[in-house]
């Protein structure tokens, strides 16, 4: 069984990484979380009412209209919350799912997220907060901020049960400042909404001396059937609810922030033993992972 189970993974783990024209190099891939998800991410794609590419079509998603047909007022909450310095990285390690980012210079504030309480989001802009709460099909939503000269590495997000919907704010309005999705490049223009499979490896970068700030939300994937939106709904909710990371006190931490600290003190030693000697580094780092799967199968 446990060979049958690897070979699942195995498998998997081939679609995802040929799914898109641009690709990992296979040892980034082989250890990418999107590997570790690849077979429930398989039932994603296979069940999946929409289609099989970077880009979406926002006619297929009438609900986020009023977002955008609302985007003056949500701006003004955001540009408020920019001013007064909410929008910011955490100064803790209890945002594992984006703490590689905030190096860049990325930051955010949460308005949703699965169901994890974000009483902040209420109390600084509870016009945005409340048209969030309305739209069932927005999971987790916040205003993210990428300065002038910043990068977003190339990645791919791990799980495929959402999509990113993205609705400029207060943006450059320029071709210098863009994400690229499986190669192909859109630029954020203020009050212009996007929608694009997260799960495609994407980049972004901010070649201008403006700020960059929009509203980003993450939509349940329509399923083709009933049973299978249960399915993605369920594990959505329980697997991201775990990463659930404050904006400030007060606000829900889940599980996986609560023990990251911890868990990131070792990655932590890791980078200091590659800053010191990569060889090392390597030996060591593979010889983890057979020693993990010698463990587990034999």
């Amino acid at each position: 069984m446990k060979w049958f189970v690897l070979a699942v993974f195995i498998v998997c783990s081939i679609v995802v990484h040929f799914r898109g024209r641009v690709r990992h190099r296979f040892a980034r891939q082989a250890l990418d979380h999107s590997s570790f998800f690849a077979p429930l991410n398989c039932f994603m794609y296979a069940f999946s009412a929409v289609p099989n590419k970077p880009y979406l079509d926002l006619k297929d998603f009438p609900e986020l209209q009023v977002l955008v047909e609302r985007s003056d007022e949500i701006r003004a909450e955001a540009q408020r919350l920019f001013g007064d310095g909410h929008i910011k990285a955490s100064d803790k390690y209890d945002d594992a799912g984006f703490n590689s980012f905030f190096k860049t210079g990325w930051t955010r504030f949460y308005l949703k997220w699965y169901g994890a309480k974000h009483p902040s989001a209420q109390q600084y802009c509870p016009v945005t907060a409340a048209m969030v709460a309305n739209i069932p099909s927005i999971k987790a939503a916040m205003f993210t901020s990428l300065p002038p000269g910043s990068k977003l590495p190339s990645h791919r997000d791990p799980y495929a049960g959402s999509l990113r919907f993205h609705l400029g704010l207060m943006t450059p309005n320029s071709p210098d400042c863009f994400i690229e999705v499986d190669g192909e490049r859109y630029y954020w223009k203020d009050g212009e909404a996007v929608m694009f499979d997260e799960t495609f490896i994407h980049y972004a970068q901010n070649k201008t001396d403006e700020n960059r700030v929009i509203f980003f939300a993450d939509i349940e994937r329509p399923m083709r059937y009933r049973w299978a939106q249960r399915i993605n709904h369920v594990i959505g909710g329980f697997l991201l609810r775990a990463a659930a990371a404050p904006n400030q006190e007060g606000d829900s931490t889940g599980g996986i922030n609560r023990v990251f600290g911890g868990i990131y003190a070792f990655r932590r030693m890791g980078k200091a033993i590659k800053r010191k000697n990569q060889t090392v580094y390597y030996i060591l780092k593979w010889a983890l992972v057979a020693l993990l799967f010698a463990w587990i199968f034999l």
